[in-house]
């Protein structure tokens, strides 16, 4: 069998013009669609990740702070080192703090010195811990405050 070839079965040069592609205020139209919602979004990621960074910097304080606590009213002493708090199995690791990202906490320590009794003296030791950073939370409260 043979094929036929007519003109009818060639495209036209103004079908191939027309099914070539995008025009380019069509691509500039999707292109700025794109960019407005992509400048609406990344603010709210970041501050998403901002709360969140926080958060977790609640719960480590709150759970360092229950760990001094916890070893205080076992050992009848504070701790003199973040190091006892790991010795002793209170904690595994010291965490990393959420918005430094290093573990550079702010330990406080009690007023040395306090007289118990005749026989013995208090040594002071750590009673409070905070984070390093400068910056300043979403709720307008500098993170060494928390």
């Amino acid at each position: 069998m043979k094929l036929n070839r007519t003109r009818a079965n060639v495209p036209s040069p103004k079908t191939c013009r027309d099914n070539r592609g995008f025009t380019l205020i069509e691509l500039m139209i999707v292109v700025s669609i794109l960019l407005i919602l992509i400048s609406i979004a990344v603010p709210q990621y970041r501050s998403s990740v901002k709360r969140a960074r926080e958060s977790v910097l609640r719960q480590d304080l709150f759970t360092m702070r229950s760990v001094l606590s916890q070893y205080t009213l076992d050992k009848q002493k504070m701790p003199q080192s973040a190091d006892d708090l790991l010795q002793a199995g209170y904690l595994k690791q010291i965490p990393t703090d959420p918005i430094t990202n290093q573990a550079n906490w702010t330990w406080h320590t009690a007023d040395e010195g306090t007289i118990m009794s005749p026989d013995e003296q208090d040594q002071g030791g750590i009673d409070d811990v905070n984070s390093s950073s400068t910056d300043i939370g979403t709720d307008g409260v500098a993170y060494s405050q928390y």
